[in-house]
């Protein structure tokens, strides 16, 4: 086998979180694959509803790459794999470009991807130049592509924005800020792809008027190393294993769900929202998403929270991850104040707020054995239930998070990433 693997590639980047890199790798992956190309795309960081309209765009699954908390190895073997099928690889790095650490830079130079820069171009001129030559000189040692402007008023600001570009950098094309275009946000971000009924209608809006700015010629090959090989077993093997997903519970990692099958587990999707019974299964994962959006019709669905609560007296695992979490809790209100009673597994209330409560990377050290993985919440909980385990964030971020358990119930703020400890994630799970 060949040690190198050769596939087109670029970071997309942005000075700063809000420039629109989601709305721009959308219609970079929309516009090559318009053009019969296979698109891989990948979110840097920790995310769940980038990845969503990423998907749709690119018509592939997507996944996250991350030093820390997906770790380097596997992050290589994420890219190795999708070197060998895809025309172009895309990456969507995660806050501003050398924001974090690990930052989208760190990882942009680990794997020599060279980045693009997204400008925000709104009432801006030739400082736009002075902007990009700042992103691409910063660091000497990080490979660069070129810049691409967003929100662009018209041909003639497109013009003096290419023109105040300095040193050789390329210009990759600028795109309008029609309303068509951009993708609207809630407050843990972008608007959920199934909640988008002109989602295609946009991305291929995007995707035009990108076209008609730039050349969608490929950028360089970027050679991508052979990973180690992985060292396979089952510990699920025959284990089934209930995946809560509807509007109110979609923010699970595609990674997640592989591990789980690739260890033996056969998953069975089922709606806290819709459906009256659980499927037969041994376990239950229930992960984050929008409760609060909901809660009311998921009070109002009896059958399933007595479902629940039957299988949790039997003492079958249960992992409940931020909005399943609060799900199990005596109750929720939103941010209008309006509380539904819920499951009433975990003793104790959610509110939701109006600001963040909390953002970081988390690594938590159960008796399993210490998982990774994140936390991004707005609600506060109160609970008279003392901890098992606190997370810990590598570089200082709020956080913290509690991990609770009763019996085989572990719940917490945290999304764990399965892969960083397979059989910790199998423990969690395994009758």
């Amino acid at each position: 086998m060949s040690d190198s693997r050769q596939c087109p590639a670029v970071l997309i980047a942005a000075p700063a979180s809000g420039q629109g890199k989601t709305t721009v790798t959308a219609a970079l992956a929309r516009l090559h694959r318009n053009l019969g190309r296979k698109v891989r795309v990948f979110k840097c960081g920790p995310d769940f509803l980038d990845p969503m309209i990423l998907e749709r765009a690119s018509g592939a699954p997507v996944y996250q790459l991350d030093l820390w908390m997906i770790g380097a190895e596997e992050s290589r073997r994420l890219l190795w794999e999708a070197a060998g099928e895809a025309d172009l690889i895309l990456i969507e790095g995660v806050m501003g470009l050398f924001d974090g650490t690990p930052s989208s830079a760190d990882l942009a130079r680990h794997f020599g991807v060279p980045v693009l820069a997204v400008i925000d171009g709104t009432a801006m001129a030739q400082t736009f130049g002075a902007l990009a030559l700042g992103l691409a000189r910063y660091q000497p040692d990080l490979p660069f592509a070129g810049v691409l402007a967003n929100r662009v008023g018209s041909l003639r600001h497109a013009q003096l924005l290419e023109g105040s570009l300095t040193e050789g950098l390329r210009w990759y094309g600028g795109l309008s800020r029609e309303r068509g275009i951009e993708l609207p946000s809630r407050h843990l971000g972008l608007v959920q792809a199934s909640e988008l009924n002109d989602l295609d209608a946009r991305l291929d809006a995007a995707a035009e008027a990108l076209g008609a700015s730039c050349d969608a010629a490929l950028p360089p090959p970027v050679g991508f190393a052979r990973p180690e090989p992985l060292n396979v077993t089952t510990p699920l093997a025959g284990v089934r294993i209930g995946v809560a997903h509807d509007e109110a519970f979609a923010f699970t990692y595609g990674a997640n769900l592989d591990l789980l099958r690739s260890l033996g587990a056969q998953l069975e999707f089922f709606s806290p929202l819709h459906d009256r019974e659980l499927p037969d299964v041994d376990s239950l994962y229930l992960p984050g998403g929008y409760p609060e959006l909901h809660h009311q019709a998921l009070a109002a669905n009896a059958p399933m929270l007595e479902a629940i609560r039957g299988h949790h007296a039997e003492g079958k695992p249960l992992l409940a991850e931020c909005g399943g979490m609060l799900y199990l809790l005596d109750a929720l209100t939103d941010v209008a104040g309006v509380r539904a009673p819920l499951a009433g597994l975990l003793p104790g209330e959610a509110t939701m707020q109006k600001r963040l409560a909390a953002l970081a990377l988390q690594a938590v050290e159960l008796p399993e054995g210490t998982l990774r993985g994140h936390t991004y919440h707005h609600s506060l909980t109160s609970t008279e239930l003392q901890p098992i385990a606190r997370g810990l964030s590598p570089n200082g971020g709020r956080g913290n998070e509690a991990v609770y358990r009763l019996g085989r119930l572990t719940a917490s703020y945290v999304h764990f990433y399965f892969p960083s400890n397979p059989d910790a994630a199998a423990a969690l799970l395994r009758p």
